[in-house]
């Protein structure tokens, strides 16, 4: 007997309209995200005694950095051939097309910034903290992704398959969204754990470290039953999502070592 006879999706990515302006699941999810976010990283700062002014600067820099990083990581290494013709459609945020990989690498910026002009501390050092939130961000942003029935697999038998009708899809796809936003919420609390129960967060760049090793890592795997983003992928043994994960897994797995074989660092403010 097939359970559920698969899942029909057809959820309309808008939630509602006020003349020309909509508000979507996508954007929504987003914004949650970051208050989340901003909430986690406030949390910490108090416990550590931290300027609270330094968070209300980070957190610009980083919503800056996201969708800076993430437009312009789409635009690079998805679609080149189209942006490099119609650059005007570049600043067309709202017409979709955000790579979490440009993202990362935006934040990496923004945070090397960050802590030149603001903190004065390692760059390490804060990133360890903001990966925390971050893979929430990530989990609420995949979620977004189902909402707008987009980055999904290939077919699937398997019950909980969805069958994205808004697409005119007609056979059950493996909902990935849902795969990379499950272990994207395993991370969050894995490093949850790790900062509020252990002092490694007090070893530089373990957090972190662990962040890249689990989040690229678990995006890596995935990809095998995702779809194509872009037609040049076909021909290509690994994806390019799956290219650009691989220096993130092996920087986070020489972040934990070098971690741990350092002395825990401790500021005093």
């Amino acid at each position: 007997m097939e359970f559920l006879a698969f899942i029909h999706w057809n959820v309309d990515p808008e939630i509602f309209s006020l003349g020309p302006l909509s508000v979507r699941w996508y954007g929504l999810l987003f914004a949650i995200g970051f208050l989340g976010g901003y909430y986690q990283g406030e949390r910490m700062f108090k416990f550590e005694n931290i300027k609270l002014e330094w968070l209300e600067s980070l957190f610009i820099y980083l919503i800056v950095a996201t969708i800076i990083g993430a437009r312009l990581g789409h635009v690079f290494f998805y679609g080149w051939d189209y942006y490099s013709q119609h650059p005007g459609e570049i600043l067309k945020v709202w017409h979709g097309g955000l790579a979490s990989h440009g993202g990362a690498l935006g934040i990496i910026v923004a945070l090397i910034l960050w802590s030149r002009n603001v903190s004065k501390r390692p760059v390490i050092w804060i990133m360890d903290r903001v990966v925390v939130p971050t893979a929430l961000v990530a989990a609420l942003i995949r979620t977004g992704n189902l909402m707008n029935s987009e980055i999904y697999g290939i077919q699937t038998n398997l019950p909980w398959g969805i069958i994205f009708e808004r697409n005119g899809e007609t056979v059950p796809k493996h909902p990935t969204q849902i795969y990379e936003a499950l272990s994207y919420l395993l991370t969050f609390g894995v490093m949850l754990y790790t900062y509020w129960k252990t002092d490694l967060r007090n070893r530089q760049g373990f957090i972190v470290g662990v962040f890249f090793v689990m989040i690229f890592l678990a995006r890596f795997l995935i990809e095998f039953i995702k779809e194509d983003q872009e037609a040049f992928e076909s021909g290509m043994v690994l994806n390019m999502g799956q290219w650009l994960s691989i220096p993130f897994i092996l920087g986070g797995i020489y972040l934990i070592v070098r971690a741990l074989k350092r002395p825990p660092v401790i500021y005093k403010n």
